[in-house]
Formats: structure tokens, C-alpha cells, sequence
């Protein structure tokens, strides 16, 4: 017996418990205080409670208009609703002219409409804290280049550029004045999104932005000035209050079921194939531990669907283990040594593994483009617990079961379920 061997395999499961321990529990030994790692993960409308909304914009645009403006719309709210701090919102096209918003943690209807649902307000203020143009006055803001820099071009209407030309005029006439006195506030519901200096006297209605921009910061001011300057009517189409209490009552029962299902997989790989299935349930804990580690760096939220998904690809991790073990048993029945067994059945399995982990992953791929709401929650931690399977399964399992192999080569044979 390879005891060297057998201290190392040892130590990977006492590793692997004490990680999934701490990362579901805590830990709290003397000085040393770690929060359970699923303090981190956000939750999602349907666990946390809160509101969601869905907006119709009333415009008779069409094609890239119609993109344009609600794209608009969309960089308006999420600058509204990234001001109070909320945790995850959502906010996504829905359909062709519809926004839908979840707000998680707003416990009133109302107070998410009145937050988000006002039109916006663009206005240009000079130093003297006096309104000089608004929105109306504004035609089109887009990125444009200057000596191969990206700025923003401004073009103004009749009442706005000749509210341009005698503000810039007042303005350009104060070269010696520090730069603070010819300063323009560009603001959107108040809140300043630019602030440049007037350098010249702008009579054409054409003015031009420069700064450090790159070209997404240009495009961002652009889209503002412009959903400022084209405000969109928006009718509330949907409401729907999802209560703290219903959510979490929800997530205990999906908890409750993972738990019970997961346990009963384990035991069931032990049963059918002794160690190669302890080996496999070592793998599967590491692969839980790594799918929550992943899901707390990427800040992705878990929801009730997302929640479906990683159960289902722990479901399709153990499946994988299951072919590979067969495979396995069918090559030592043909007279093989158990170590080109091993190597032999990953090889054979790998193409059914690959076959069926990838049509999946493509479907989480569709269902992320083109879904919206729970249903790209849904993709999203179906997308990582398959890639995360499929690394436990081919790698982690094989690397676990030569290490075990090595600590007794003369039984191996029997671990394995054959004479």
C-alpha cells in the first residue's frame, strides 16, 4: 500500500469538506471569522422581493430609430436606479418597444414608478446657475472624431443655437476669467453628465465636446444628451410586487429539494460503485464548491430558475461519471490493466460527454440572447455549471481515481466492481 499516496487522497477529501463547510456555513475558529460564501451571492427578484415593472414607449418609430430610442430610455433608468443603491437591478429590452425593470429590495409599486417612470429632463446651465437651453432645443448628439480623438458632437435646433450663440457669445468674451466662469452644466434630472468650458463664440448651431473621452464614454454621453433631448411617452403595461416572505419561503424549498436530491445521488454513486463512486461524489462536491465561487467573482445574481439550472447540471456531472465508470468496467472485463482502463474509458466517454454537455451548453447560449428576466438567469448558471461539470468530470474524477488506484495497484481491479 502506497501510504504516501493514500495521506494525499486523504487530505483532498478533508479539504474538500472543510471548503464546503465554510463556504455554506461559516467558520469561526479563535480569531478567524469567515462568513458563509452564500452571504455574497445576490439574490434575485424572486428571492429578495421586491417590484417589477414592464414600460410600453408610445412612438410610431421603427427600425434603428426605434433601437435607438429605447436604448435610450434604458441608459436613463439605470442611471436612476444605480443613484439609490439598489442591489442588482434589471433592466432589459423586452419585445421590440417594451423595458422591463426589477428592482429588488423596493417594497411599493408606486415608489419604483415615480422613481423611474418620469420622462427626462435635459438642461444646460450657465455659471450663474441660469437655465440658457433645455432639451427642445437640442436636434442630435453623437460621437464624432477630432485629430483621431472621439468627441461629442452637438447640433441644436433654430431655438437652440440661437440660445447657444448668445450664451457661448457671452461666455467666449471672458478669456482672462478662470475656466470655472465659462463653464457649462450639462444636466439630466438635475444631475451634471458633462461640464465643458466655452472656448468660442458658436453661431451655426454645431458644437463640439471634447475631453478625455474614449469612444464608449463619448457614445454614453451621446445616448444621455440625446434620451434628454428625445424623451419617449412610456405606458405601464405590468406591475408586480414579489413580497421578502414569499421569496424566501421559495428559496428554503428549492434548498430543501437540492439538499435531499444531492444526498441521494451520493449515496447512490456509493452503493453502485463503491470507491469510484466516493471518488466521484469527492469530484462533485469540488464541482459545488467551484460553481459557487465563480458565481460570487462574476456577481451574477441566483434566482429561482438559476437555482433549477445548477441542479440540473449537477444532474448531468454525475451522468458523466456514470458513462466514464462504465466504459471503465467494460475495458477491465477485457482483460486490460485498471490504469489503461482509466485512461481508456475518459477517452472513449469524452465524445458522448462532449455530445451531450455542448447541445446543452448551445441552448443556455439561445436562451441567454434571446430570453429575458429569469430566463437569462436561468442561462446564466446553466452556462456555468455545465462548462464547471464538464471540468470535474474530465479532469478532477480522472486525477482522483489514478491517485487512488496508485495506493493499492493489486486490488484495484475489485474498487472497481470486476474479479
Amino acid at each position: 500500500m502506497n501510504k504516501k499516496n493514500l495521506s494525499i487522497f486523504v487530505i483532498i477529501v478533508l479539504l474538500t469538506a472543510g471548503s464546503i463547510f465554510t463556504a455554506f456555513v461559516g467558520l469561526n475558529i479563535g480569531g478567524l471569522k469567515l462568513g458563509p460564501l452564500t452571504d455574497d451571492i445576490n439574490q434575485g427578484l424572486d428571492l429578495q422581493g421586491g417590484v417589477y415593472l414592464v414600460f410600453e414607449a408610445q412612438t410610431e418609430s421603427t427600425g434603428a430609430d426605434l433601437d435607438r430610442e429605447i436604448q435610450q430610455v434604458i441608459e436613463i433608468f439605470r442611471r436612476r436606479v444605480d443613484s439609490l443603491g439598489l442591489t442588482e437591478p434589471v433592466i432589459v429590452r423586452e419585445g421590440a418597444d417594451r423595458i422591463r425593470v426589477e428592482l429588488p429590495g423596493v417594497e411599493e409599486a408606486e415608489d419604483a414608478i415615480a422613481m423611474i417612470g418620469t420622462t427626462a429632463r435635459l438642461s444646460f446651465v450657465d455659471p450663474d446657475g441660469e437655465v440658457v437651453l433645455t432639451g427642445e432645443g437640442v436636434r442630435d448628439a453623437r460621437v464624432d472624431f477630432q485629430q483621431n480623438e472621439p468627441v461629442v458632437r452637438l447640433e441644436l435646433n433654430a431655438t437652440g443655437r440661437d440660445a447657444f450663440a448668445e450664451v457661448t457669445g457671452r461666455l467666449s468674451r471672458l478669456p482672462q476669467r478662470p475656466v470655472e466662469d465659462r463653464v457649462i452644466d450639462i444636466r439630466l434630472d438635475d444631475e451634471i453628465i458633462s461640464s465643458p468650458s466655452v472656448n468660442d463664440h458658436i453661431t451655426d448651431g454645431v458644437a463640439v465636446i471634447t475631453g478625455n473621452f474614449t469612444v464608449e464614454s463619448a457614445a454614453e454621453l451621446a445616448a444621455l444628451i440625446r434620451g434628454g433631448a428625445l424623451p419617449v411617452d412610456l405606458e405601464q403595461i405590468q406591475t408586480s410586487t414579489i413580497t421578502a416572505t414569499l421569496g424566501e419561503f421559495a428559496l428554503q424549498r428549492s434548498v430543501y429539494a437540492a439538499i435531499i436530491g444531492i444526498s441521494l445521488l451520493l449515496i447512490v454513486m456509493i452503493v453502485i460503485y463503491r470507491i469510484p463512486g466516493f471518488v466521484a461524489d469527492v469530484a462533485l462536491l469540488i464541482y459545488i464548491l467551484l460553481v459557487f465561487t465563480i458565481i460570487t467573482l462574476l456577481n451574477a445574481t441566483v434566482t429561482l430558475p438559476g437555482i433549477a439550472a445548477l441542479i440540473l447540471s449537477i444532474g448531468m456531472a454525475v451522468d458523466a461519471n456514470v458513462i466514464i465508470f462504465e466504459r471503465i468496467k467494460e475495458d477491465i472485463q477485457t482483460g486490460k490493466t485498471v490504469r489503461a482502463s482509466i485512461e481508456s474509458g475518459f477517452k472513449r466517454a469524452f465524445r458522448t460527454i462532449l455530445d451531450a454537455n455542448v447541445t446543452t451548453l448551445i441552448a443556455g447560449l439561445v436562451l441567454y440572447q434571446f430570453g429575458t428576466g429569469p430566463i437569462r438567469g436561468f442561462a446564466v448558471l446553466l452556462i456555468i455549471g455545465i462548462l464547471c461539470s464538464m471540468f470535474t468530470a474530465i479532469i478532477i474524477t480522472r486525477v482522483l481515481l489514478r491517485l487512488v488506484v496508485s495506493i493499492n495497484p493489486r486490488k484495484s481491479k475489485k474498487i472497481f466492481g470486476t474479479k
